[in-house]
């Protein structure tokens, strides 16, 4: 889906908060924030989620995605303290952009995985 936030985003489209970019991804803070840090890691590749990804992106591609998740966290001081990685797939998992992105959430204690 070339319509999608993200592929605008990644066209210059839509301006973002850059926090970091390799070849392979892009890193920006989001625009509604779920936590002091909120962070979404996202391939440059048009991969709809994590399933996509695994099964078409390069070795290089997936490297390069892993690697920018721990980096960014460390960028922003996530680290030591701890943080949470999520991506949503599909609709049961409340995806909301048919593009994979990771968001990193931190900055505060984040609580259980699902209210109960």
């Amino acid at each position: 889906d070339d319509t999608n936030i993200f592929a605008k985003i990644l066209r210059g489209e839509i301006p973002c908060q850059k926090v970091d970019e390799c070849d392979h991804t892009l890193s920006f803070n989001d625009i509604s924030p779920q936590a002091p840090t909120h962070i979404l890691v996202i391939p440059k590749g048009s991969y709809i989620d994590m399933a996509d990804f695994a099964a078409n992106g390069s070795a290089e591609e997936q490297a390069a995605f892993l690697a920018a998740i721990g980096r960014v966290a460390d960028q922003a001081g996530l680290a030591e303290g701890g943080y949470r990685i999520i991506s949503n797939i599909g609709k049961n998992g409340h995806q909301e952009v048919p593009h994979l992105h990771m968001h990193i959430l931190g900055g505060e204690p984040i609580g259980p995985m699902r209210a109960r």
